[in-house]
C-alpha cells in the first residue's frame, strides 16, 4: 500500500497563491466565530477531534508553543510538547529516525529549530505533515498572522506597501516568499552586512515580486501601509556588538514613524527589545497592531493545521 504524500508547511514559497489565500480565509472566519468565547473552548464543529500534534522546540519560545497549543485545543485535538533536551535527538538519535517513530505515534510534527536543513530532512523521512515553527532560514507561521492583522485593520493585502527595517533575518525572508504570492510590495531596509540573502529575494524577483532592498530607512518606509521590524540580536546571534554598532539607524521611533502613511500600521512578532529596534511610543501607540498580530497566531496556526490534515 502506498502512503499517501504528507501536505507539509515549511516554507511559502512552496504554496500557491490560492492555497495560501484559502489558509488565510480559512483563519479569518474561525476567529470570527469565537467572539468572546473562553480559550479554551473548543470549535463546535471540532474538526481535528482524535488528532495529535507533537511540537519540538530546540528553541526557547512564548508564541509559538501556547498559540500551537492552543489551537490544537480549540480544534479539538491534542498537542505534545518535546523540548530538545526530552528526546533522543538531544542524545544522537538521527532526525530521519526521530522523524520515523514519530510518525507512528502522532498525525503531524511542528519543530522550531536551530537548522532548516534539519527540517527538510526531518520532512523528507517523516509520514505525516510537517510545520516550520520557525529556523534560521524562515518563520512562515509568523507572516501568515502578519498578513491576517493587516487584512483585518486595512483590507485586502494585495497592493499595499510593507516597509522591512532592520535585520534581513528569517522573518523578513518568510515577508519576501509571501510578496510573490499574495502581491504586496515589500521594501527592505538593512545595514549591507545584514541584508535578507540574495537568492531568496532574486528567486523572488524573478518570479514577478515587487521588491526593493537597500540601506535607506527613510527610503523605505516613505508612505509604507505597514512598517514592521525586529530585534536586533536574535537566539543564535553571536556578534551581538556588531549589530547594536549597525542596527541604530534603523530604529522605529515617532519620528520615523511620521515617514510612513499617517494610518500605517506597526507590527513587530515579539519579543520586543523597547528602546533598541522599537520606542515605547510606537509599540504602545495607536498604531500599533501588536497584541493582534501576537493572538493571530492562534487563528493562523489552526488554518495551517486543518492545511496539512487535509480539512481545506
Amino acid at each position: 500500500m502506498t502512503t499517501p504524500t504528507p501536505r507539509h508547511f515549511l516554507d511559502l514559497s512552496a504554496l500557491s497563491r490560492e492555497e495560501l489565500r484559502a489558509i488565510l480565509d480559512e483563519a479569518h472566519a474561525r476567529k470570527a466565530l469565537r467572539l468572546d468565547w473562553p480559550k479554551a473552548k473548543i470549535d463546535e464543529d471540532a474538526p481535528l477531534d482524535g488528532h495529535a500534534l507533537a511540537m519540538i522546540f530546540e528553541k526557547n519560545s512564548t508564541r509559538t508553543r501556547v498559540s500551537f497549543e492552543i489551537a490544537m485545543l480549540q480544534l479539538g485535538g491534542r498537542a505534545i510538547v518535546l523540548g530538545a533536551k526530552d528526546t533522543q535527538l538531544g542524545r544522537g538519535e538521527t532526525v530521519e529516525d526521530t522523524a520515523r517513530v514519530l510518525s507512528r505515534m502522532v498525525d503531524a510534527v511542528m519543530i522550531r529549530a536551530n537548522s532548516h536543513d534539519d527540517v527538510l530532512r526531518f520532512a523528507e523521512a517523516s509520514d505525516v505533515p510537517v510545520i516550520n515553527g520557525l529556523t534560521d532560514l524562515s518563520h512562515p507561521c509568523q507572516i501568515l498572522a502578519d498578513i491576517m492583522t493587516i487584512e483585518e485593520r486595512a483590507g485586502d493585502i494585495a497592493g499595499k506597501t510593507i516597509a522591512w527595517l532592520g535585520d534581513g533575518n528569517n522573518v523578513c525572508t518568510s515577508f519576501i516568499h509571501a510578496a510573490e504570492k499574495l502581491e504586496f510590495k515589500l521594501r527592505i531596509a538593512s545595514p549591507a552586512s545584514y541584508a535578507p540573502r540574495t537568492q531568496e529575494v532574486a528567486a523572488a524577483k524573478a518570479a514577478g515580486a515587487d521588491i526593493s532592498v537597500g540601506t535607506d530607512s527613510k527610503a523605505a518606509i516613505a508612505g509604507a501601509d505597514v512598517v514592521v521590524t525586529d530585534t536586533w540580536v536574535s537566539m543564535g546571534d553571536t556578534d551581538k556588538d556588531e549589530r547594536m554598532a549597525a542596527f541604530p539607524p534603523y530604529a522605529v521611533g515617532e519620528a520615523m514613524m511620521a515617514h510612513a502613511s499617517k494610518d500605517a500600521l506597526f507590527l513587530h512578532c515579539l519579543p520586543a527589545h523597547r528602546g533598541e529596534e522599537v520606542s515605547d511610543a510606537v509599540i504602545d501607540g495607536p498604531q500599533s497592531a501588536v497584541w493582534d498580530e501576537a493572538e493571530n497566531r492562534i487563528h493562523a496556526q489552526k488554518a495551517v493545521l486543518m492545511w496539512c490534515l487535509g480539512k481545506l
